[in-house]
């Protein structure tokens, strides 16, 4: 489980989604305060998503304090990167847990701190707004927007090939 995990910070790392994405269990369920709740192909399409949109050289993943016990395993991992328009740098600091099923990650929750990420992501308007529930609702339906589009965008290419 220990190189698993490793595989896909690596692969997060390195903006490779297909690896990532390939330690995810059929069935995975991942949560987070951005997206919220996805499951199995949709939370895979996010990864793809994210890692479509960045730049290698502005971006940076990190991971430390990885335990595993039986079937659970945690992890603090950092990431920086270009956000928005006008673009900021962000860094993030995430704790992880995962499950595992069938030699595959199972369950997949990041947590962190959502009015800090907007603060130095959106300035002025992410400080006032980002540690409230409507903004955590407003930003949830705006990532899985996002996402939407994105799934939506991969089949018509899927379809034109």
């Amino acid at each position: 489980m220990e190189d698993l995990i490793k595989t896909f910070y690596t692969a997060f790392n390195n903006l490779n989604a297909e690896q990532m994405v390939a330690c995810y269990h059929p069935d995975v369920v991942f949560k987070d305060p951005a997206f919220g709740t996805l499951r199995g192909e949709r939370a895979k399409q996010m990864w793809r998503m994210l890692c479509s949109s960045q730049e290698g050289e502005n971006f940076k993943v990190t991971f430390s304090d990885l335990t595993v016990d039986n079937q659970i395993a945690s992890v603090n991992w950092e990431v920086s990167y270009v956000f928005g328009s006008p673009k900021k740098q962000v860094h993030n600091q995430v704790a992880a847990v995962f499950t595992f099923k069938d030699g595959l990650i199972y369950t997949h929750t990041d947590d962190f701190n959502l009015h800090k990420w907007a603060k130095a992501a959106m300035g002025f308007k992410g400080a006032l707004l980002g540690g409230t529930a409507y903004f955590k609702t407003k930003f949830q339906h705006k990532t899985n927007a996002k996402l939407d589009a994105f799934i939506k965008k991969q089949k018509l290419k899927a379809t034109e090939s």
